[in-house]
């Protein structure tokens, strides 16, 4: 009878970033060439939050937002990102946005991309599997152990501490789970039409697809549509699945969802 696989070693770490706490949990790999590639990412996490900041006027987005820089005049990854946003807005067409109260603000996306572009770098160094939680959102790659999916639970925005479902990676080597919504910070989303906080039937929108940095914009966006139109759009979107819950307590989700749960 052959041996159980053994567990590949565990390297985990949680870093103050961007306003909130990002955690890393590594499986497998040289131990010497992972503790590297963590450093190296979390210094990149703190890298982005010098650049795109709308909180520090010295930032690189602050002066771009001013007129003091151009994008040709910032670091790569500022282009990179106003890209990514553009093809979001286009996507959702105008329900993402990066302008609030008439200012660049691509705060919307530059999490989600933080986060998915410190896995991926650890990803590429021979671990067997990373995943990197930012504020709640996750990007998964590989499998924690042999023949064991990532799981990510979701928490129910009605119920402190308990959780509305949980989401599996069974199957696939990359997987993302973001959550938008008012329980953690209230009417934080923006309705793009009007400028204002979103008001709409929904207290979270999670979605669920292959990278985060999608999966980020896509949740914020849906939620600013509202659950009749948030779900409806999602369904449309290949390789997305949504988890939206309404203020009256209602579930709705799309129609392949069920596939991720467990």
């Amino acid at each position: 009878m052959a041996e159980p696989a053994e567990a590949p070693a565990a390297v985990r770490h949680a870093e103050e970033v961007m306003g909130t706490v990002f955690s890393f949990d590594v499986r497998g790999g040289e131990s010497a060439v992972v503790r590297t590639a963590l450093a190296e990412a979390v210094a990149g996490l703190h890298r982005v939050n010098e650049v795109f900041s709308t909180y520090r006027e010295d930032s690189q987005v602050s002066r771009l937002a001013r007129g003091e820089l151009t994008v040709a005049e910032c670091d790569p990854e500022v282009a990179q990102v106003l890209e990514l946003a553009a093809e979001a807005e286009r996507v959702s067409e105008g329900w993402f946005s990066t302008t609030y109260r008439g200012s660049l603000d691509p705060t919307g996306i530059v999490k989600g991309w933080a986060a998915e572009r410190a896995a991926r770098e650890i990803a590429s160094v021979g671990v067997s599997g990373v995943s990197v939680n930012g504020g709640g959102d996750v990007q998964m790659f590989g499998t924690p152990e042999p023949h064991r999916p990532w799981r990510v639970g979701v928490s129910d925005p009605l119920r402190p501490g308990g959780l509305a479902a949980v989401i599996s990676a069974a199957g696939v080597d990359r997987l993302a789970v973001a959550t938008s919504g008012t329980a953690e910070r209230g009417a934080h989303i923006v309705d793009p039409r009007t400028g204002r906080p979103a008001i709409t039937d929904l207290v979270a929108a999670t979605v669920v697809a292959p990278l985060l940095t999608w999966a980020d914009c896509w949740a914020t966006a849906a939620f600013a549509m509202g659950s009749r139109e948030g779900l409806a759009w999602l369904e449309s979107l290949p390789g997305v699945e949504a988890l939206l819950i309404t203020a009256g307590d209602e579930v709705r989700c799309t129609g392949g969802l069920a596939a991720r749960l467990g």
